[in-house]
């Protein structure tokens, strides 16, 4: 059985992972609606990632006889005036999600809970994945978004993301 806190934490972040979804969700319906299919493949895809970051959480827990507490899922209320507002955005949650994954390894480590840090350590390095995939987007469009053909091209790149089920293996 894991620490309470741990355990209190790994529960919290299976609701911060299906938010993420939902979140993400969003802004594939944001760029659905402004006619860019390939920003909206992008975080469709986003959204699947996070569902099953959810899911390896959920499996761990019950891996280790710690009762899930399933909570209500928030609606996101973020309000997107412009492409850059989305992308902005989901750097930002980026990094609030690798703040919460660092605070549960944090108290994993005071408590000696080796397997949580070890599972974590996946999530440590996804987490910096993530947020450099994000900034890299940033970049993008702040380089070619404003031209019309440049923002073409850069749809058609994202159009080309295919999911890519995580490959972490739990106890």
């Amino acid at each position: 059985m894991l620490n309470k806190k741990v355990s209190d934490l790994l529960n919290e972040q299976i609701n911060k992972e299906f938010y993420s979804a939902y979140l993400y969700l969003d802004m594939s319906n944001y760029f659905s609606r402004e006619g860019l299919s390939g920003f909206a493949n992008w975080y469709m895809i986003q959204a699947q990632e996070e569902r099953d970051h959810a899911m390896l959480f959920y499996q761990y827990m019950q891996n280790n006889d710690c009762p899930v507490k399933l909570t209500a899922i928030a609606q996101p209320d973020k309000k997107f005036k412009k492409h850059m507002d989305v992308l902005k955005a989901g750097l930002e949650h980026e990094e609030y999600v690798t703040a919460s994954i660092h605070a549960i390894y944090d108290a994993a480590y005071k408590v000696k809970d080796f397997r949580t840090m070890q599972f974590l350590d996946w999530f440590v390095k996804e987490q910096g994945e993530e947020e450099t995939n994000a900034r890299d987007l940033i970049t993008k469009m702040e380089l070619f978004g404003t031209d019309p053909k440049s923002l073409y091209m850069l749809n058609q790149e994202l159009a080309a993301r295919v999911y890519s089920a995580p490959s972490l293996v739990l106890d």
